[in-house]
């Protein structure tokens, strides 16, 4: 059960790191032209999408990221 709870931990703490470096990669470069911002698209999006497609738009403002980081810090809470 340790196990389980600490794999859930590592994986909610990467995600949320990603989250984070997604958003900071979207002020610097929000084409993504770079390797790094592709990847952190590619390993964001499936997470990001659904969120966003539950949420109404608000033109430019994205606030799926920020929705994911509460959820992920819930999750966290809730596991210490």
């Amino acid at each position: 059960m340790i196990f389980v709870r600490n794999l859930v931990e590592v994986f909610a703490l990467v995600l949320g790191v990603l989250i984070l470096g997604r958003v900071l990669m979207s002020w610097v470069d929000n084409t993504g032209r770079t390797q790094l911002s592709v990847f952190l698209f590619r390993a964001t999006e499936p997470v990001l999408a659904p969120i966003r497609n539950m949420l109404p738009r608000m033109g430019m403002l994205d606030l799926a990221p920020m929705i994911a980081l509460i959820f992920l810090s819930l999750v966290l809470q809730a596991l210490r």
